[in-house]
């Protein structure tokens, strides 16, 4: 299981990445840029903005615990991911992947 604590622990240690309340939710963005991620306490949900092809693949790995967001922005890739049922490494790579949406890996 992961905790709200050790998500946004995953989230910040990106470099440039900051946490900014949204909504009921709590932001994780790259400074002056936008959100890659959302936590939701009230269920210990994160939503992670990937690709739709990302997505797809990601939803394979365990469609019980990782789902589309059922909405225009699940459409485009936003992927719920049920942190009491997912690894550690999993959400890890799903961060990584959503961050380098952000800050493609040689812009850093």
């Amino acid at each position: 299981m992961i905790t709200g604590k050790s998500f946004s622990e995953l989230a910040l240690a990106f470099p440039g990445t900051e946490q900014k309340k949204h909504f009921e939710r709590v932001g994780f963005k790259v400074v002056g840029k936008r959100m890659f991620a959302t936590y939701l306490a009230a269920n210990n949900t994160a939503n992670i903005f990937l690709t739709p092809q990302e997505q797809a693949l990601f939803c394979k790995i365990d469609p019980m615990n990782i789902y589309p967001v059922p909405n225009k922005w699940g459409e485009n890739g936003a992927t719920t991911f049920e942190l009491n049922g997912v690894s550690k490494q999993v959400v890890l790579e799903a961060l990584l992947s959503a961050y380098h949406q952000v800050v493609p890996a040689n812009k850093k």
